[in-house]
Formats: C-alpha cells, structure tokens, sequence
C-alpha cells in the first residue's frame, strides 16, 4: 500500500520589494516608530532583515542604477521634432553623443547594411540631409562599426548611459 505524498505549501507568499531610496524610506520608518534608532542605525537593521551583516555590506553588494541627468536629457529633446527624428547635428561632441543615441536604437541589431542603406535609414530618422557626417561619428563613438573598405556597417551591441536611455525612452513616447 502506498502513502500519499503530502506536499507542505508554503506558509508566506513571496513579495518582492524594490526601493529606489534607502535613506528615504529608513526615514519614514523611523519616523512611525516611538523611540526610533538613529538613521544609521535604521539603515543597519533594514540591511540585516534584508540578509546582509550590515549596511556597508549591503552597499558593497549592490550596485545602484545611475540616474539620468534630466536637464542633458531635456536640452538634448530640443534636437528632436514631434516624429523623434534629428532636427540638426548639435555643435557640442557630448551632446552629439547623446542625441546618436536614440538613432542607434531604431537601427536593427546584428544585420549588415550597405553604405547606401544605412544612409537611407538615417535620412529617415534625421530631417536634414547628412548621412555621411552621422555614419561617421557613430563609427567614432563606437555604436557602429564598418568594414575597411566602409562598404558594411553593423550597428554594435552595447549598453547605453543612463541620459542615453532616457532620451530613447522619452523619444519613444512620441
């Protein structure tokens, strides 16, 4: 005679909990609480309950997202029109940088073009005519790369900033 199984569930239910600011929230838990531990040492006890020795190690082990610098991501939308198409090549390189960006991510990854389709697909995310010049600069900021005879382009697979993600993602609401 067999026994059943008996299968033992779970006695809590799994609720995973982002925080995108610590000192924030170690605040407000202090602040609902009688005799509150000082904010060090608030961020000590909310490390340990998380599974770590202490704060620093918490710090050590995890690595925080940058945050995109929100006046560069606007200043760099004014290069762009209502259809997110390139208005005009900014003057300033880091700015340049910036706005090839949301080029770089409306051109498919891990397909070769010709030097003459890669201009076409940037002619039709910019509302001036210069391929040649873009082509150019993503091959020097390494988003593109070409062959000798420049005859292929491939665009690279990288991870862009965190400006560079942003002003793809506000593009993209467009």
């Amino acid at each position: 005679m067999t026994h059943p199984m008996k299968i033992n569930a779970p006695s809590r239910e799994a609720i995973p909990l982002a925080i995108d600011d610590l000192s924030q929230f170690a605040r407000a838990l202090r602040a609902g609480l009688e005799t509150p531990p000082s904010h060090q040492q608030m961020l000590g006890l909310i490390a340990k309950a998380a599974g770590y020795r202490n704060y620093q190690h918490l710090r050590a082990q995890t690595e925080p997202a940058p945050r995109p610098d929100v006046r560069q991501v606007s200043r760099a939308l004014r290069h762009f029109d209502g259809q997110a198409r390139l208005l005009r090549f900014p003057g300033r390189t880091a700015m340049q940088a910036l706005c090839l960006w949301p080029l770089w991510a409306r051109i498919p990854p891990r397909q070769s073009f010709t030097e003459r389709e890669i201009s076409a697909r940037i002619d039709t995310l910019c509302a001036f005519r210069d391929a040649a010049q873009i082509r150019r600069t993503m091959v020097e900021n390494r988003m593109l790369e070409r062959t000798i005879d420049g005859a292929v382009y491939t665009r690279i697979e990288t991870r862009p900033s965190a400006d560079a993600l942003a002003l793809i993602a506000a593009l993209g609401r467009v």
